[in-house]
């Protein structure tokens, strides 16, 4: 009876105080259970996207000689990564700041956040913990551009350097209520922040670096499709983390989101598929894959703005633009891409980019109501073309200052030995 009486006591005075002092029920009820445990998940499935996802999509589009040099990139970059995340690459990104950066100082190692300080309806620690895994998954991007030419030390060095001077600032510029924030720009999950970003630095590397010995003269075909299919797998549904969990919440905005990330890969795997199909007689395994990559990386910025159609229009055109990128105009132009960086994720997310303002309009089903559409667009691509030209410049500077400090491409020998051997002494297969 005692215990009752202590109960319906309890309730009584929360009532009292959420009536008069609105402040500490909200203090309360600030954290959602529902919404922390949504993200949580989607930070294991996005890790998931770089090891093993993308270890393997990129691993098996190598050749033998390479494979454990690509993995160990990506095992590696997710563990340092996630160090300078921690050590002031979070505060230069969501710390108050100006419109570029944020406080470096702010919160270095996460200082002054414990497990109650809150982001939203999730806890800090969780908001923190989410975007560490785009900032590991952004640079392990970009390493198919180099793929079996650059030293693994130079790899390294650029990483770290690109992630505090290219990645941070433009993630505080759209995120962390900066200056593309502020315009508006629309990038819900990433497609100015990551794929942009990653697929200019790409463009700009591969260039730095020089083509692979024997390209394109010597064929150079994948020597692990199957490895790389259970990579596109493994991809696509990290996706649904990456995508629907930066709605931050458990909610409809995530489920639309999910939804219309699923369509815009299934439309763009079609689309690339049937492209392939009318012009070369038979459709690939390898551009399937490609093309739900494409479709995927053009849907990202977009997919907490649009509708199912929105999702499927983005899909058809990414996995037709893509493409072109990916093989016509790379060969007319001869730059070695290894793995079609630019030509996928570059330029998935700027068209994803630039569409997200005709397709979020409700007039196409999108979630933005009526929809200025000419002045989104613009807006969309003022943000779009700022990241290309900084990244491309930024990217360039980079690299040349790592090669002060360490060769950035192995030599010619070990270039044909392979860099699994040359780099690690080690080697994929013992058969």
């Amino acid at each position: 009876m005692n215990n009752s009486a202590n109960r319906l006591s309890g309730i009584l005075g929360g009532a009292f105080l959420s009536l008069w002092f609105p402040t500490v029920a909200l203090a309360e009820e600030g954290i959602s259970a529902g919404d922390t445990s949504w993200v949580l998940t989607s930070t294991a499935l996005v890790l998931f996207m770089t090891i093993p996802a993308l270890a393997l999509f990129y691993g098996g589009l190598v050749r033998t000689k390479n494979v454990l040099s690509i993995l160990m990139q990506c095992l590696v970059l997710t563990a340092l990564m996630s160090i300078l995340w921690l050590g002031g690459a979070y505060s230069l990104s969501f710390a108050e700041g100006n419109a570029f950066f944020g406080s470096f100082s702010e919160k270095f190692f996460l200082r002054g956040i414990g497990p109650d300080a809150a982001w939203g309806s999730i806890p800090e620690l969780v908001f923190f913990a989410f975007q560490m895994t785009f900032a590991v998954i952004t640079p392990a991007l970009i390493i198919g551009a180099f793929a079996e030419r650059m030293r693994f030390s130079a790899m390294l060095l650029f990483s770290s350097l690109w992630l505090f001077l290219v990645y941070a600032p433009i993630c505080h510029m759209t995120w962390g209520g900066g200056l593309f924030s502020q315009w508006g720009v629309f990038d819900f999950a990433g497609g100015i922040v990551v794929h942009i970003t990653a697929g200019i630095a790409a463009l700009v590397l591969c260039i730095v670096l020089g083509p692979r010995e024997g390209y394109p003269r010597t064929p150079m075909p994948p020597h692990n499709l199957t490895m790389t299919f259970m990579g596109t797998a493994m991809l696509w549904v990290g996706w649904f983390g990456f995508n629907g969990g930066s709605a931050l919440a458990a909610d409809g905005n995530a489920a639309m989101a999910v939804v219309v990330t699923h369509i815009s890969a299934a439309a763009a795997t079609l689309a690339w598929m049937a492209i392939e199909w009318v012009k070369y007689g038979k459709p690939s395994v390898l551009g399937a894959a490609t093309g739900a990559i494409a479709g995927l990386a053009a849907v990202t910025p977009a997919s907490g703005y649009i509708g199912p159609f929105g999702g499927f229009a983005i899909g058809l055109i990414s996995g037709g633009t893509c493409w072109f990128f990916a093989t016509s105009l790379k060969n007319k132009l001869g730059y070695d891409d290894s793995l079609d960086v630019f030509g996928v994720h570059g330029v998935g997310g700027f068209v994803g980019t630039i569409l997200v303002g005709v397709f979020a309009s409700e007039i196409f089903g999108g979630l933005e109501g009526d929809l200025a559409m000419g002045s989104q667009v613009g807006t969309q691509l003022l943000a779009a073309v700022i990241t290309c030209v900084y990244t491309a410049v930024a990217t360039f500077v980079l690299i040349k200052f790592t090669a002060l400090f360490v060769p950035i491409r192995v030599d010619a020998n070990d270039e044909l030995e392979g860099l699994d051997i040359a780099l690690h002494e080690e080697s994929g297969y013992n058969l």
